[in-house]
């Protein structure tokens, strides 16, 4: 069976779903993270839920099919339906690793207790953090594991280029395709990433754990906790 990461590893090749106007239904790859990601005329939903009901509620979606998956209607229909909640929808970008070193100066942040760390943490695992004169690069572990990027820049070293730097600094830092989540409103960060020869392949909701829905799946089975 075809998993969300065969599926993300496969684009991050060029080679997409069938873009049959359909839609793929499969599992989570943790508890952390459902979603939708969406490609050209297919979309692929990632959840733990009964893909029939899946199915039946996109059906039900009085839209054209080809958006259906990313129709707030549906949107909402799974996040009542898992307990989760969303910020936005994303563009989805992914950048091949690159030989040589980065182009500019970093320094790794080793304390766990750094701010930028706990708040990655939440998000990701296996994070690793750099300093810039001026910026930071954050990667780790996302959805089914790929390896995601993200950069912050000082407001004062705003449109120097530093941002295309740090980006382009992430692929030079890896030996897998590297992944972004930008949304589509954030002009200045879409242009850094295509500018560091990031390509954009598809359009991502991701759906986040609740409190709730995370002490559900901590509670031990077969028994009330």
């Amino acid at each position: 069976m075809e998993t969300l990461r065969d599926i993300l590893d496969a684009a991050a090749r060029g080679v997409f779903p069938p873009p049959d106007g359909g839609t793929t239904v499969v599992p989570q790859h943790a508890h952390r993270d459902a979603g939708v990601l969406s490609f050209t005329a297919h979309s692929v939903v990632f959840t733990d839920e009964d893909p029939a009901w899946v199915y039946e509620t996109l059906h039900r979606m009085d839209c054209d099919p080809l958006s259906a998956s990313m129709n707030p209607r549906f949107l909402s229909a799974l996040m009542e339906r898992t307990g989760r909640t969303a910020e936005t929808i994303d563009a989805m970008l992914v950048g091949s690793p690159l030989p040589g070193e980065p182009p500019v100066p970093l320094t790794e942040i080793e304390d766990q207790e750094h701010p930028r760390i706990r708040y990655a943490l939440r998000r990701r695992d296996d994070i690793r953090v750099w300093a810039a004169d001026g910026g930071v690069l954050v990667t780790g572990r996302g959805i089914a594991g790929r390896l995601e990027v993200s950069v912050e820049v000082d407001e004062a070293r705003r449109r120097e280029g530093l941002g295309r730097l740090l980006v382009t600094a992430a692929r030079h830092l890896a030996d897998e395709p590297v992944w972004a989540q930008v949304a589509p409103g954030n002009a200045r960060s879409m242009r850094a990433f295509q500018a560091a020869g990031y390509v954009p392949v598809g359009a991502e909701a991701l759906l986040s754990a609740t409190a709730r829905t995370l002490r559900a799946a901590q509670r031990p089975q077969g028994g009330r906790a």
